[in-house]
């Protein structure tokens, strides 16, 4: 979102205080493996850093969502928060996880992706709606519950409000995009995901 020059403190990993050592080392043995980006920052702040990281832990890695669901929400996120670090992150791993180029571009470019299934359209249009509306519509939620069922339903919204912290932090402490060199999101023209499924 920004080229401006990163606002966090560099975290010296060298003068860690005891308590955000212990959270360091959690978060380096846990599914992440690294303290990147927004935990970095987080860090700053021990207490929340150790709370943050294992809601996120559970949102990532353990929800009642499969990963091409989860990283659909995610990329959602980031695309609406154009939260350049989020999208670096998780486009690669999105991809891995089976969502298609074409639905990963679509969602780049603020488009409504052409969805294969019912679950990932719920999924998506729950993303969508709780970011950029404020609200889930009564038919969206309807269609979301019937094919998600509740327990995945609460955690899709879990994941989408994880992720909104997660942007919040990367655009208020401009952390510099990661991963692979991936084109800038940048703040749309119009409203987003509006128009019609390409055909």
């Amino acid at each position: 979102m920004t080229d401006t020059l990163p606002r966090f403190p560099e975290l010296n990993e060298a003068a860690l205080s005891a308590r955000q050592r212990e959270v360091y080392d959690a978060i380096v043995s846990g599914p992440r493996g690294d303290v990147v980006g927004p935990l970095r920052v987080w860090l700053q702040s021990p207490e929340l850093a150790a709370r943050a990281q294992a809601l996120g832990q559970y949102v990532r890695f353990d929800s009642a969502l499969t990963p091409a669901q989860s990283e659909l929400a995610i990329l959602v996120t980031a695309r609406i928060w154009s939260s350049d670090f989020e999208w670096s992150h998780h486009a690669p791993i999105a991809a891995k996880a089976g969502v298609s180029a074409d639905v990963i571009e679509a969602i780049a470019n603020a488009r409504r992706p052409n969805l294969d299934n019912d679950v990932s359209r719920a999924v998506f249009d729950v993303a969508v709606e709780i970011h950029r509306d404020r609200a889930v519509s009564d038919d969206t939620f309807a269609r979301a519950r019937s094919v998600l069922g509740e327990s995945a339903l609460v955690d899709l919204i879990g994941i989408c409000g994880y992720y909104a912290f997660i942007s919040m932090t990367i655009n208020a402490f401009h952390v510099p995009p990661d991963g692979p060199t991936l084109p800038k999101l940048g703040l749309p023209a119009g409203d987003m995901f509006r128009d019609p499924p390409a055909a």
